[in-house]
């Protein structure tokens, strides 16, 4: 990268650019979608102008049933979320460090993990009815494959001289998974929650959507049924929010946790 004399960088630098880039692009963005229906080419009952939608997005943030439904979405991703990635994680240690269960697991693990979480809905339903449950179920399946791959990517990437080495110094079976399978296996954890995170809000709005369940899906659907369209516009777009944030929040995590990590560091540095 190309600095000044005091290390900071020039104002043409790339890494100054792309900001200015993507506010561009979303100004753009906004700017089509003000026009379209303004100009006619799209029929504004369905998709009414930007400058209504934000105003309607605006106005709920003083609205108690919004953020009600927030929290019912968020607490959802947040509890399904956690569950899995603990489960993941002492699943994909105990299968990932013993060559018999990783042999014998594998074609398991390769027939369930494509299938579809949405596939499981009738399932949530008949066990859980349209109860936060439900997207629990929903959210706990599809999350715990991401980060169980991503952990058994790790385990298997251990140097076997570093643990070979030791075993030779008496460590036991607690401290070399601490102090020599953790650090590899954590970059490749977190990339895991990252994913899953994003992966945990679609089954959160989807289950609301589909199920019925508490959140910002079932407040879409019965805005749309109900003929709301601006405000469901403006709920959609709340959840295209929620998803920026969540995801700006997981980077932010994972830069902290592997602060000690090469790539992280060269990363910072650039």
């Amino acid at each position: 990268m190309t600095r000044g004399a005091r290390g900071r960088p020039r104002s043409g630098d790339p890494a100054w650019r792309a900001p200015l880039l993507g506010l561009a692009g979303i100004a753009g963005s906004l700017l089509i979608w003000e026009l379209l229906p303004r100009a006619g080419v799209i029929d504004g009952r369905y998709l009414p102008p930007a400058s209504e939608v934000i105003a309607a997005a605006i106005g709920n943030l003083g609205s108690s049933t919004f953020w009600s439904d927030v929290y019912d979405t968020m607490l959802a991703w947040a509890v399904g979320l956690s569950l899995a990635a603990l489960a993941a994680t002492a699943t994909g240690l105990l299968v990932g460090m013993s060559p018999f269960l990783r042999r014998y697991t594998h074609s398991t693990i390769e027939f369930l993990r494509p299938i579809p979480s949405v596939a499981l809905i009738p399932l949530a339903v008949l066990l859980f009815g349209i109860g936060i449950e439900s997207a629990l179920m929903l959210i706990i399946y599809a999350c715990f494959w991401q980060v169980l791959i991503q952990v058994l990517y790790g385990v298997a990437d251990v140097d076997t001289v570093a643990m070979n080495t030791a075993r030779s110094y008496g460590f036991s079976p607690l401290q070399r998974v601490r102090d020599v399978v953790l650090p590899t296996v954590l970059p490749y954890f977190m990339t895991g929650i990252r994913l899953a995170a994003a992966v945990a809000l679609i089954l959160a709005i989807t289950a609301g959507l589909v199920i019925g369940s508490p959140g910002l899906g079932s407040a879409i659907s019965r805005a749309q049924q109900g003929g709301a369209i601006t405000g469901m516009y403006a709920l959609i777009l709340a959840t295209g929010i929620l998803g920026v944030l969540i995801n700006l929040a997981a980077r932010w995590v994972e830069r902290r946790a592997l602060s000690w990590h090469t790539s992280v560091r060269a990363e910072l540095a650039a």
